[in-house]
């Protein structure tokens, strides 16, 4: 299963979120440069439990250096395909657990999680020699707390039949209560970090995750968060939206409703919206036009369901403008 987005919107731009992207990006290029000396860049930087268990091990590296390999594994990866599947997961779900918690919060969370994970992985393989990288332990505390904030968030997902891509929307504590429970099955049936995944990283990260959120919920906002989260509210709503159709006066034509903001509603946007069909849904662009007003109506033609004649209805789109 591959998430596409959720149905939650951020309301302001993920500062910190995009941040850790970015930084996640440039710790990966810096892996590409080391040729030769990637392997004892990997020991160095990367989580190696015997580096704290084997005194033998444990020897060739200061102290500095096994406590700095807690934090910057999270920032590593082991090849193009690994960054991509970890940073897309952190971009749907991360930005909607900044905008709860704010900046700063969000930022101490984060590594916290990825902590947790790297400690929780350190107990379970405490003689592994094999580095461990990987943000996806930190990016499981994040989904942790998704699955407690926003659990009736409901996921596009794209799972591929074959050659047939099949879109379907699924609500967020099942693809993430699915996503948990293989994590476990996996690290039981598995030295805890069979094929290279760390599972036991995984199951830590999320459950710290739910516990840290619930300590990070009850402090207090900082006025440099306060002040971030309003120079960072949103210009523009989400591009892709859900339409839940309703039937009209006829059988073929449906109706919807469509959000923009006011700076939408003024210099015109694009959006992606799907709409349920079936047991999948259907994608379509919608350009909304500069100048629309609060109430008009888009129409969508051939959208709606077949007539007769064999020709399909209409959906009609309300226009509804956000005032924050």
């Amino acid at each position: 299963m591959i998430p596409i987005r959720d149905t939650v919107p951020s309301r302001r731009v993920p500062v910190v979120n995009n941040t850790i992207i970015g930084i996640n990006i440039v710790f990966f290029l810096l892996q590409l440069t080391q040729g030769s000396g990637g392997d004892h860049y990997l020991l160095l930087y990367g989580l190696v439990p015997a580096k704290f268990t084997d005194p033998q091990i444990s020897a060739y590296f200061s102290l500095g250096q096994k406590l700095i390999s807690l934090f910057t594994f999270m920032f590593l990866h082991g090849g193009f395909m690994h960054l991509i599947g970890n940073m897309w997961f952190l971009h749907i779900f991360g930005d909607n657990v900044e905008d709860r918690l704010g900046p700063a919060r969000y930022a101490f969370f984060y590594l916290l999680c990825g902590l947790a994970s790297g400690m929780t992985h350190l107990i379970f393989n405490a003689g592994s020699r094999v580095p461990t990288i990987g943000a996806s332990g930190a990016i499981a505390g994040v989904m942790g707390a998704y699955f407690i904030l926003y659990p009736r968030s409901r996921i596009l997902t794209l799972i591929p039949i074959i050659f047939i891509p099949w879109f379907v929307e699924i609500p967020a504590f099942f693809f993430i209560g699915i996503w948990f429970v293989l994590q476990v099955f996996n690290a039981a049936g598995s030295s805890g970090s069979a094929g290279g995944i760390a599972w036991w990283a995984h199951i830590g990260g999320f459950v710290f995750g739910i516990l840290f959120l619930k300590l990070f919920d009850r402090i207090p906002a900082t006025g440099f968060s306060s002040r971030l989260q309003s120079a960072t509210r949103k210009k523009q709503s989400h591009r892709f939206q859900v339409i839940k159709p309703t039937h009209g006066e006829t059988a073929s034509d449906l109706y919807g409703a469509l959000t923009i903001t006011q700076y939408e509603a003024m210099v015109g946007a694009r959006k992606l919206v799907t709409v349920p069909w079936g047991l999948q849904n259907r994608l379509y662009n919608v350009i909304v036009p500069q100048g629309i007003g609060d109430g008009q109506v888009l129409r969508l033609k051939g959208v709606g369901r077949p007539r007769p004649d064999g020709t399909r209805g209409d959906m009609l789109l309300k226009i509804k403008i956000q005032h924050i």
